[in-house]
């Protein structure tokens, strides 16, 4: 892969990066003790006026866990991605170690197996 293409991808991977972190933020708050970890924000029911109320903050609590995890394990995988950008390694199937064809990387730039393998 050319240098041009691998900075472009590595662009993309930080794009990525932020506006997943971006809306993260919006719903909760970094794990200070475990690294890549958030939790989202249990709402206050303190000044709930019904039960109505309270149930509908409960349930938008709840319907936001699942966003939460798939939106950290695209980061886990983003960040696996920057870490193989760093090493060399970029752009190899994790499976046959082959190349990871450059249009793929291009609409999923945090691939790790081609598009044969990833079929298996």
């Amino acid at each position: 892969m050319d240098k041009k293409m691998l900075e472009q991808l590595k662009a993309k991977l930080l794009e990525h990066k932020a506006k997943a972190e971006a809306e993260l933020a919006t719903f909760t708050e970094k794990d200070i003790k475990v690294a890549g970890d958030y939790d989202t924000r249990f709402p206050d029911l303190g000044q709930i006026q019904s039960p109505d109320e309270a149930a509908l903050k409960v349930a938008t609590y709840d319907s936001a866990l699942p966003i939460e995890y798939a939106l950290e394990l695209r980061l886990v995988e983003i960040n696996k991605a920057l870490e193989k950008i760093a090493g060399g390694t970029y752009g190899v199937c994790e499976n046959c170690q082959g190349p990871i064809d450059p249009k793929r990387l291009d609409i999923m730039p945090e691939a790790k197996a081609c598009l044969k393998c990833h079929k298996k």
